[in-house]
């Protein structure tokens, strides 16, 4: 339960203190531009939508966390779409797209790449490898061994690779998208907690309702909907809004409120491991993207609280104790939510009276 209503992004007045809306371009919007990078989101998510049927909100997820330039995990059940989400995400966006299979037998230089003697040229030669793109689609990521798994931590984390002491930038915008299967499946690996901290967000589509799985007979009956899947987005675009949601203000309070919603786990007697400060950076830029594609230009709590679950679960590790008890770490994170105090909006605004931060209006 969210501690207040967002009257903006329901048509009505901005709530708590926020000015009224201004006439003026919106980010991104040049006078007389063709492409109106404000509904480059909205697009984007149709097109994800038309292949992922009764879904949104894993769909809203998946963008948020794109905008957010983070990671995102999709762990599920064999069979629920989670390849289906992360081509559909990368098939909407013109850029370089590379698949991964992990398999037992994937090496790391099959991830970053491998160095090969030109005879001709009588040096070193970097092939680079399918890090190398834009969008990685990391598919049933917890098959390969561990040391495979930990060549995407460098990358993740800097966006750069070194191999034999050169270090090689990676492309902007750079997203990996991975699913996986749960642990108990067999032939899995369990990621470990370093690569586990690296993505964003964690997200499970779950079983379609009745409904949604007769609709999707329909549509996947006679063929793939990936097969005619057209980009709507460039990667220029996903570049500006990107740019345009780290503009979003801020609060101090709100700032505080996330802060002291990640330190609470790490003091939760049924954890004995918490969220890191990563964690805590990757909760409140995801808020900032969530605000963004409601179309504010500052965040609420609300945001931080909506979040929460699908940003800090898949980093925490519950007590043998609470194990036993059946405690997962999803209850326990909405537990923390309900028992932190929320910032008074009266005591200081979301946003402070007279400022004019860059707008970033009808994501």
């Amino acid at each position: 339960m969210t501690a207040y209503d967002d009257r903006a992004s329901l048509g009505g007045p901005p709530a708590y203190g926020a000015p009224p809306a201004r006439a003026e371009p919106r980010v991104g919007e040049e006078p007389g531009a063709r492409g109106d990078l404000t509904t480059t989101a909205e697009r984007v998510r149709r097109s994800v939508e038309s292949v992922i049927e009764g879904k949104p909100e894993v769909v809203r997820l998946a963008l948020t966390v794109l905008l957010a330039e983070g990671h995102l995990l999709i762990e599920d059940v064999p069979g629920v779409g989670k390849t289906m989400l992360a081509k559909a995400l990368a098939r909407s966006v013109d850029c370089s797209v590379r698949r991964i299979q992990f398999t037992p037998d994937l090496l790391p230089s099959d991830i970053t790449g491998v160095s090969i003697f030109d005879q001709q040229q009588r040096e070193f030669e970097f092939k680079p490898g399918a890090i190398f793109s834009q969008i990685v689609i990391g598919d049933e990521i917890n098959r390969a061994s561990p040391k495979t798994q930990s060549a995407l931590l460098e990358s993740m984390e800097e966006h750069q690779v070194t191999m034999d002491g050169q270090t090689y930038e990676l492309p902007s915008p750079f997203m990996v998208i991975a699913t996986q299967n749960p642990v108990e499946m067999e032939g899995t690996y369990p990621l470990p907690e370093a690569q586990r901290d690296r993505f964003m967000a964690r997200v499970s589509i779950g079983y379609p309702s009745p409904a949604a799985e007769v609709r999707m007979l329909d549509v996947h009956g006679g063929a793939s909907p990936l097969d005619d899947l057209q980009p709507v987005a460039h990667a220029h675009e996903i570049v500006k809004l990107t740019e345009a949601v780290r503009e979003v203000h801020v609060a101090e309070a709100v700032r505080r409120y996330t802060v002291e919603l990640v330190a609470a786990t790490r003091s939760h007697p049924e954890l004995r491991l918490g969220a890191s400060p990563r964690a805590t950076l990757h909760l409140l830029r995801a808020a900032k993207a969530s605000a963004a594609l409601l179309g504010r230009e500052y965040a609420l709590p609300d945001d931080v609280q909506a979040l929460a679950v699908p940003v800090l679960t898949h980093r925490l590790l519950p007590t043998a104790q609470a194990q036993l008890n059946r405690r997962s770490a999803e209850q326990i994170v909405r537990e923390i939510v309900q028992r932190v105090p929320v910032p008074d909006p009266s005591a200081q605004p979301w946003r402070t009276p007279g400022q004019r931060p860059p707008g970033v209006r009808g994501l």
